[in-house]
């Protein structure tokens, strides 16, 4: 019996692996090995690709087949790791090097890729991801922006906040203060 790698789409969380491993065994498949966006099932004669991708869109995730769309999840899943599962980044390691060390593959080829299939920038993208975190810690309240702002990788607190106006068109005292702070988005939504 051989191992069949399969990419998956919008998968973001430690939930998101349950869910997938759920619905794998459920379809009678043998999970061998899952982490974000990549599963290997133990392959056999009954493997039917169009039951799991069926199965799995139920659950908000999607099949991926296309080498660049693979590579394009990779890189989110890349900077979705750096940014919110991270406890303190390392600010001496651009998120670019990083990225680019994850994948193997130079940054300007891999932003290259992404501009092309997505609507937005590589950079625009990690902002925007690392604005979604700074929401989320905010509404925590156990940490003082200057602390979500080393957490974030951010030289200084005036440089988050800058971006945080820019992004979400409010100030974070103003987003702090809004009775209806919950306008954070999905991470795979961003």
């Amino acid at each position: 019996m051989n191992v069949i790698q399969l990419h998956i789409k919008n998968m973001v969380c430690p939930r998101c692996i349950k869910v997938v491993k759920e619905e794998l065994t459920r379809l009678g498949l043998r999970v061998k090995k899952i982490q974000l966006g990549k599963v290997a099932i133990a392959g056999s004669a009954e493997f039917n690709r169009e039951e799991i991708a069926k199965s799995l869109e139920k659950e908000g995730f999607e099949l991926i087949k296309d080498q660049d769309e693979i590579l394009i999840e990779m890189i989110k899943l890349a900077v979705i790791e750096l940014i919110h599962h991270n406890k303190k980044m390392d600010t001496t390691l651009r998120n670019s090097e990083y990225i680019s060390q994850k994948l193997g593959e130079s940054y300007s080829a891999l932003s290259k890729l992404f501009s092309k299939y997505e609507k937005v920038t590589l950079e625009k993208y990690i902002i925007r991801q690392k604005i979604e975190r700074a929401k989320e810690l905010l509404e925590y309240g156990e940490l003082t922006l200057g602390e979500i702002a080393l957490q974030l990788g951010y030289s200084n607190v005036h440089y988050l906040s800058t971006q945080f106006k820019t992004i979400t068109g409010m100030s974070v005292s103003e987003y702090k203060n809004n009775e209806r702070r919950n306008l954070r988005k999905f991470i795979c939504d961003i």
